[in-house]
């Protein structure tokens, strides 16, 4: 694989995990009244990582059990993600 290829899948798959880390900062901030849900920019940043992530987060939603309460729907994205690069290093290591 070309390295740069390999630099891009990278830093796509860092965005994707700090869109899921923001997400979940931010739904924490809602949750407890530190931010009020009708804050423009909380309330923006939240629908825009919202609709980022529902394309990736909604397969891994369908497929794991319903734990109401809890989402570890993110949680299984970032440790898939995280095993995605270190495969991606490996074999990238590898072939040079």
């Amino acid at each position: 694989m070309d390295i740069a290829l390999i630099a891009v899948i990278g830093y796509l798959i860092q965005i994707i995990i700090m869109l899921v880390i923001v997400q979940f900062v931010v739904s924490l901030l809602f949750a407890f009244n530190v931010i009020n849900p009708g804050n423009e920019f909380a309330g923006a940043l939240w629908r825009t990582c919202n609709m980022l992530l529902d394309p990736v987060l909604r397969p891994i939603q369908r497929i794991m059990p319903d734990t109401r309460p809890l989402d570890l729907s993110p949680m299984v994205l970032i440790l898939g993600l995280s095993i995605l690069q270190n495969v991606i290093g490996h074999i990238a290591a590898r072939g040079m």
